[in-house]
């Protein structure tokens, strides 16, 4: 068999070892799995994982960075530029909660990223991705001359962390009586605060 098609088979392989381990991450959590299940969940021998992975936390670290949303949201946001600044991260927040929405296992994967490891993959997903979206920044600061920020790393560091208190915020007032007071373009009005802060103008 040529050496391409082994190289695919076992990309197949890998990618079904992480989907299985990312079912059973969000059933039984992080610690509560082991792998002779993810084995069994990806129908392999329990053999056959350990010629892909050589511990669960390796395939931990792999989910991070194999199936970070990303992947499908930067095409999407390059494509979308255009416009001033605050059209073009208001259409970019609306296209990664959008994503992030119709999978948020990947939300939970990282509360788990956050909790059981102390964010110590975060070097490892960095490092695919910031090359990548790093870029979107510098050219949002090189563009603005009126932007307080000009160092598109804290840019960058400032937008994901508005994502993420986001959803942090939302999953805890979900079914409570504060969700029932906020209005129906309740992102909008978070995304104007980040833009423009919470105070009037003048």
């Amino acid at each position: 068999m040529p050496q391409k098609e082994k190289l695919k088979k076992g990309d197949v392989t890998r990618l079904a070892i992480e989907d299985a381990a990312i079912e059973l991450f969000m059933e039984h959590g992080y610690h509560a799995t082991s792998m002779r299940q993810i084995a069994e969940q990806a129908n392999l021998a329990l053999g056959g994982i350990y010629n892909h992975f050589s511990s669960k936390e390796e395939i931990f670290e792999a989910i991070i960075v194999d199936k970070h949303p990303y992947k499908k949201v930067l095409p999407i946001i390059l494509e979308a530029d255009g416009g001033s600044v605050e059209d073009f991260l208001g259409n970019a927040v609306k296209v990664v909660m959008k994503e992030l929405a119709s999978e948020p296992f990947y939300i939970k994967l990282m509360f788990i990223e956050i909790v059981e490891f102390n964010g110590k993959h975060g070097a490892v997903m960095l490092k695919e991705i910031a090359p990548k979206i790093l870029p979107v920044f510098e050219k949002l600061v090189k563009s603005r001359k009126d932007l307080r920020v000009t160092n598109p790393a804290v840019l960058m560091r400032s937008f994901f962390g508005m994502i993420m208190s986001y959803f942090i915020t939302d999953m805890l007032i979900s079914n409570s009586v504060v969700s029932k007071m906020l209005p129906k373009n309740q992102l909008d009005a978070y995304v104007d605060i980040y833009l423009h802060g919470i105070l009037k103008q003048g």
